[in-house]
């Protein structure tokens, strides 16, 4: 397989996870999942810093998590493509140990050890590992990759993450959602009509997508999400209850110490692992801190699987405000779902999978992997997109997740594509100058569904300049907007009187430059 007519190398699909990244492979006609030497096929996406540039990622790095935490970081998909004051990077903030600070672009950048890193910097680590992963798999060369992200992932995210690829030197060859890579993995080898309902709750993300499929083709018909729900806040809404057990048994304060809340957070995972397929858990955390007069605190504890959904079932609930959303955009009812497929390591979790089922009257599909599908179906797009012409290759069909519009006066946005559309795609609206005698406008671009601008994602901005002056309204500009297969934005203004033109692909305007994006590139780890 080869990544394009002219180069030699692997085109793999790679499941970036906020928890644990897949990357999968065709061969032979047939997708598989790519192990490293130990046999896993789930790879922490956890990336340990020690002295220097010495960086490890994975099973490796997971281990480091619980004594030195401080300099381990974890989930730092849920930052990626983020501004550094968003409330979403303060809740992380208070989830790590490691420092979160804010870079040139006004972007959130992790701070390990007094050296700053950007978050694709980060992602990139992981990536390259994955990378490395399939290359001693295979044993071939491993130049480009399809990265799956959430459903619900705006411009800015999804531009983190092709600059992450970079870095990581694999070139990108598409971004596609994730429940759409699952159903592409679920229908492959299948010849049926059905409408799927996709459920994805993964460690730091969920997104709810509907689809159409029909023999070879795909077709997104809604999809929503919530970019900061996962198993994270499950773990941290166990770890929360333990510390709030551990601080009355001995009467102390937890909130600062980090290494404790590290250890807690260790030890709420493998609970909510473990409830999985038992009633109930004991919990043991040994060393976990020291009390007032020094002595050491352990924590000896039971979890049932009853006090666990007390805990966590605020956080389903959540999930379903989404389903509701993406079944009312999609026009269906849940009597004309066919299948319901699970993706996301939470959707092992039995709460979760009982609440689904009842949700849609049936049983989700059980013969899907849900930590493995979405790196599955990267693959067969992978491998459709280096194949060249394949007309048995299936066509996906999806939709930009968020409004894009225009900034206009008063502090308003004027929708110009909205959510849900089918992409690739294009639209234009002229507006008018505001002011007398105003020689250029400033084109602003936002993604949200607010008419608001403060309630909006500010995507980016550009001038059209050179206008002539006149009373204000007389001058007319065309404004168009495209969206790419990748969801990818691209934005243009053209003065209608005179034809003078501005342009720009959509940048991140709290990410990297492209400069400072090969200056970042890596080629050597040096694991």
């Amino acid at each position: 397989m080869s990544t394009g007519p002219d180069s030699k190398g692997l085109a793999v699909g790679i499941d970036l996870g906020t928890s644990n990244s897949v990357v999968a492979v065709v061969r032979d006609g047939e997708p598989v999942v790519l192990a490293d030497a130990q046999g896993n096929r789930t790879q922490p996406s956890v990336v340990a810093y020690g002295y220097g540039n010495a960086s490890v990622v994975g099973h490796r790095a997971r281990q480091q998590l619980t004594y030195a935490p401080e300099n381990t970081v974890f989930s730092v998909k849920r930052l990626i493509g983020r501004r550094y004051g968003s409330e979403e990077v303060e809740r992380m903030r208070r989830m790590v140990a490691w420092g979160i600070t804010e870079g040139p672009h006004g972007d959130a950048r992790v701070r390990v050890q007094g050296k700053v890193y950007a978050v694709p910097e980060v992602s990139a680590r992981v990536l390259a590992h994955m990378k490395a992963i399939a290359e001693a798999a295979t044993g071939e060369p491993v130049t480009g990759a399809v990265i799956t992200v959430p459903a619900y992932f705006n411009d800015q995210q999804r531009q983190a993450t092709r600059d992450a690829a970079t870095i990581a030197g694999l070139e990108c060859l598409r971004i596609i959602n994730e429940p759409t890579a699952a159903a592409l993995a679920y229908g492959y080898g299948r010849e049926q009509r059905q409408h799927i309902a996709v459920y994805d709750l993964g460690g730091g993300t969920f997104d709810m997508t509907i689809l159409r499929m029909e023999p070879g083709v795909y077709e997104v018909l809604s999809t929503a999400g919530d970019t900061f729900l996962g198993g994270d806040d499950f773990d941290d809404a166990i770890a929360t209850w333990l510390r709030q057990v551990v601080e009355q048994q001995h009467d102390v304060d937890l909130s600062d110490n980090h290494a404790a809340r590290t250890k807690l957070r260790d030890a709420a995972e493998r609970a909510k692992v473990a409830l999985s397929g038992l009633p109930a858990v004991e919990v043991r955390v040994p060393n976990l801190a020291r009390d007032r007069s020094g002595k050491g605190i352990s924590v000896h504890t039971r979890l049932d699987r009853s006090q666990a959904l007390k805990l966590v079932m605020p956080l389903i609930q959540r999930t379903f405000v989404v389903v509701d959303d993406a079944m009312s955009q999609a026009g269906l009812s849940t009597a004309q779902i066919d299948a319901v497929l699970l993706v996301g390591g939470m959707t092992r979790f039995p709460p979760v999978r009982e609440a689904v089922g009842k949700y849609f009257g049936q049983e989700p599909v059980g013969s899907i992997n849900p930590d493995e599908v979405v790196a599955v179906g990267a693959a067969l797009q992978a491998h459709t997109l280096t194949q060249g012409f394949d007309p048995e290759a299936a066509v996906l069909l999806d939709v930009t997740p968020q409004t894009l519009g225009v900034g206009t006066v008063g502090g308003f946005v004027e929708p110009l594509i909205p959510r849900n559309t089918a992409i690739p795609t294009d639209a234009s609206k002229i507006f008018h100058t505001a002011h007398d005698n105003q020689t250029e406008v400033r084109i602003l671009v936002y993604q949200g569904e607010s008419r608001m601008q403060a309630d909006n994602e500010l995507l980016g901005h550009f001038v059209l300049d050179g206008l002539r002056p006149a009373p204000r309204g007389e001058v007319r500009i065309r404004v168009t907007f495209s969206i790419d297969a990748d969801g990818i934005v691209h934005a243009s203004a053209v003065d209608e009187e005179t034809g003078r033109a501005q342009e720009i692909t959509i940048e991140a305007s709290s990410g990297l430059t492209q400069e400072e994006v090969q200056e970042m590139r890596f080629d050597d780890l040096g694991f």
